[in-house]
């Protein structure tokens, strides 16, 4: 019997990984190539498919793609996805043309998360609340959020047994304030943007805005060393954290402090409008700043929701520590459109 080939992709508007994966009459799945592309330096996800099919071959895999599905960072509209941070239109007819298959699906990249956090094992999970034991916790639906290139949030539950995964586009919804100096910092944005939202900053870029409120507002002192490694730096957001982690650094700790402070507000409010008896922290950011996320100011905002904190206290709160969550959703739903032909 000839093997069957999926392949999975993990779009962001930084990096683009794809994966393939034979499938095995036994049941089996065998990853055969994993790549990784920057997404900027290629005009469309095609272009990447077809070098990746090409490499693939070049390998001497053989087999028939029959299934592809990708994650993508931005809204998906009839199957089609305009991405927010990149200049690409992703269409599942060009995608499948691009791989040679019969069928492709195009997902919200957080639809591909929620489908890979509950499969994951537990050293690949970081729980930063454990509420008490609760009798069917797996009936309640499930919630996940996570800062990276962009902010993504995502719902999931069961309906008749089977999953049901409700992505969102929540990081744009409109940022609230928490105290004053949060009101200033709306007033900041707004002068430079008519909508400013929470991806404004719970996100990589959100940091580096975050630092220039702290410098620019007097919040903290700046140090003319960290400007010029700044303006140097491939990713301004990392350094930022890792001065502020550091502790090094009165204005990157600062800027952290507030990151860290957002991030559990909006993860607070992600929580309330769908009580979940898991929320998920994902993203690329997280994993990085975990001894801050135990402690302080993140859960400290997550639960600051008045009456409702109780509430916020009966829910499991873990940061996703495995990078390739992502793809290994899409990988299953890959696997699952294989199945359904």
């Amino acid at each position: 019997m000839t093997t069957r080939l999926v392949i999975a992709g993990d779009i962001g508007g930084t990096n683009t990984r794809l994966l393939a994966s034979e499938l095995h009459g036994d049941g089996r799945v065998v990853d055969r190539l994993r790549e990784r592309f920057a997404s900027q330096e290629h005009p469309s996800l095609e272009a990447i498919a077809s070098r990746f099919l090409a490499s693939l071959r070049a390998r001497g895999v053989t087999g028939p793609v029959v299934s592809a599905a990708v994650g993508v960072a931005g809204p998906v509209v009839d199957g089609a996805s305009r991405l927010t941070n990149l200049r690409w239109v992703i269409e599942p007819g060009s995608l499948a043309r691009a791989l040679e298959c019969p069928r492709a699906r195009v997902l919200n990249d957080f639809h591909c998360l929620a489908l890979a956090a509950p499969t994951l094992p537990a050293d690949a999970l970081a729980v930063l609340q454990r509420p008490a034991p609760r009798a069917r916790l797996d009936t309640r639906p499930y919630a996940i959020i996570g800062a990276g290139t962009g902010l993504g949030e995502a719902i999931a539950v069961s309906v008749g047994g089977r999953l049901r995964v409700l992505a969102s586009e929540g990081g744009h919804a409109d940022f609230a304030p928490g105290d004053e100096v949060e009101l200033e910092l709306l007033r900041f944005l707004r002068e430079r943007h008519a909508h400013v939202s929470w991806e404004r900053l719970v996100s990589g870029p959100g940091i580096v805005t975050l630092h220039e409120f702290v410098v620019r507002r007097g919040l903290a002192p700046a140090r003319p060393e960290t400007a010029e490694a700044l303006a140097r730096a491939d990713d301004p957001a990392a350094a930022i954290s890792d001065r502020g982690l550091a502790g090094d650094d009165p204005a990157c700790a600062r800027a952290l402090e507030l990151f860290l402070e957002l991030y559990g507000a909006e993860a607070g409010n992600l929580a309330l409008k769908c009580l979940p008896g898991r929320l998920y922290v994902a993203g690329g950011i997280a994993p990085r700043l975990l001894p801050r996320l135990r402690g302080g100011g993140f859960m400290r905002r997550f639960l600051a929701k008045g009456r409702m904190q109780s509430v916020l206290e009966d829910i499991l709160v873990a940061v996703v520590l495995e990078p390739q969550a992502g793809l290994l959703g899409a990988r299953a739903a890959a696997i699952a459109a294989a199945h359904e032909s």
